[in-house]
């Protein structure tokens, strides 16, 4: 059984986007293709235990295990060497990608402190949009008494729209609570 979101694109925005754009083909309307959770880590150099925390924290909220990132290059001002473990990033992808949306869209953001919606300046020009989140502890699925440190969090949302109003107008119609 598919998502509820994506049974909600299929059904009502694909028809919606085509209508606004005036696209001929359904192919042509805007989808999601990922999504990319990302949490950089520049205490890790010091303290290589917050990165296993860092893992465990994002497989928790996404359903899937992460990939440990690792420098690409030695810098010496921040004692960085070359292969040391920084970050750690998942890549969402079909009904994890829908579903994580969803949660996210739903739960995670209206618990935000202060919330008076998301900047719709974010996007890439090419109709991504990226969402840095200052907490980890917004997600349900994360214990408050569990958490030793609060760490930030990207959240890349890959699109297939051709510019910013498309990806705009998409990510509006899943539930996208923008800024007016």
């Amino acid at each position: 059984m598919a998502p509820r979101l994506q049974e909600r694109y299929e059904q009502e925005i694909a028809p919606a986007l085509m209508k606004e754009f005036n696209f001929s083909n359904r192919m042509q309307a805007p989808k999601l293709k990922k999504i990319v959770v990302n949490m950089g880590l520049g205490e890790a150099i010091q303290n290589p235990k917050i990165l296993d925390s860092a893992v465990e924290e994002i497989e928790a909220i996404t359903g899937q295990k992460p990939v440990v990132t690792k420098a690409r290059k030695s810098i010496a001002t921040f004692k960085l060497r070359a292969g040391m473990a920084i970050g750690c990033s998942v890549t969402l992808r079909r009904d994890r990608m829908y579903e994580f949306f969803d949660r996210l869209v739903s739960l995670s953001i209206p618990r935000v402190r202060d919330f008076r919606g998301l900047s719709q300046k974010a996007f890439d020009g090419r109709g991504n949009y990226t969402l840095g989140l200052k907490e980890q502890i917004m997600f349900p699925e994360i214990d408050y008494d569990k958490v030793d440190k609060i760490k930030g969090l990207n959240v890349t949302i890959v699109t297939s729209a051709r510019n910013d109003e498309e990806g705009r107008a998409l990510l509006r119609l899943l539930g996208m609570p923008f800024r007016r």
